[in-house]
């Protein structure tokens, strides 16, 4: 049996028109994606009419993405971005998502990495979102001004201490750069919102190939990425996992066979990986998912 519940293929994975991605995603077995804003906002059809293909495709939105530069800033572009959020937030609901993505700040204008100012943004965000019902998941980005790996931004989120803002987790990045899976027991699994999974054609940045993501599985990261989720899974992670790969290899193929490719991707973490637990049965079933 396949559990496809717990895995959502990113919007920008894949190519051509918003409702063609979407129901390749669906003929594919998956139920749920992380959707781009800007799938909603540049829609030929328009953005309600986007709105509605999301909710007739019959998948779940697990992520909005992504607020971008949010934190960290003051004066007229921290009023700029806080009506950003506040529009972004709106757009996040019109689908039925309860869980907005916002990136590390890679802003040049950014002042000095004050963690404590950046905490005190991302709880104004937070609260911003609670009447929504939404979520904020903070994921650190490579080129982040001040926060760019995930302990650096689970610090800010520890600071932040709100209920409804926790940490998104880009394994592909944090992987690449080398970042110890003992760090990742820092983290309270209650506290982190996202997963996304993503592999690599070259294990590091300047490694002399093409720093091109892949599917999980289709590169060299496969086994550390395998050992990241079965730690994440011990540690008690029950949340969803997001494929955010997105290549221009891919961008140039039908979306169906690119669909495909994330199937095999899915079967194999939930399969090979994940269902290699039989010493641990309890500790390593896929949240809803029966084990055969």
């Amino acid at each position: 049996m396949n559990h496809f519940d717990d895995f959502a293929l990113d919007s920008a994975a894949l190519p051509g028109p918003l409702q063609a991605r979407l129901r390749a995603m669906r003929e594919a077995g998956f139920t749920q994606l992380t959707l781009q804003a800007r799938d909603l906002a540049g829609d030929a059809a328009g953005f309600e009419a986007a709105v509605e293909a999301v909710k007739a495709s019959g998948l779940r939105v697990s992520a909005f993405q992504a607020l971008r530069d949010f934190e960290g800033l003051q004066g007229p572009l921290h009023d700029y971005k806080v009506d950003i959020a506040k529009a972004m937030l709106e757009s996040c609901r019109a689908v039925g998502c309860r869980l907005l993505v916002a990136t590390s700040s890679t802003a040049a204008a950014q002042p000095g990495g004050d963690l404590d100012a950046m905490a005190r943004d991302l709880r104004k965000l937070a609260m911003l979102a609670v009447p929504l019902g939404v979520r904020i998941a903070y994921k650190a980005v490579a080129a982040g001004h001040h926060v760019n790996d995930f302990a650096i931004a689970w610090d800010v989120v520890s600071r932040a201490d709100c209920p409804n803002l926790g940490l998104g987790l880009d394994a592909g990045h944090a992987l690449a750069e080398g970042t110890s899976l003992e760090t990742l027991d820092d983290i309270d699994p209650e506290k982190l919102f996202l997963v996304q999974l993503s592999d690599a054609l070259c294990e590091a940045p300047g490694a002399g190939c093409e720093p091109l993501s892949v599917f999980p599985a289709e590169g060299v990261l496969a086994a550390r990425l395998a050992e990241l989720t079965l730690r994440l899974d011990r540690l008690g992670y029950r949340g969803d996992y997001g494929f955010n790969v997105c290549n221009e290899d891919n961008l140039q193929l039908p979306p169906a066979v690119v669909a495909q490719r994330a199937r095999r991707a899915a079967e194999w973490l939930s399969e090979d990986v994940l269902r290699r637990s039989a010493p641990l049965p309890n500790l390593m079933k896929l949240r809803g998912g029966a084990q055969g």
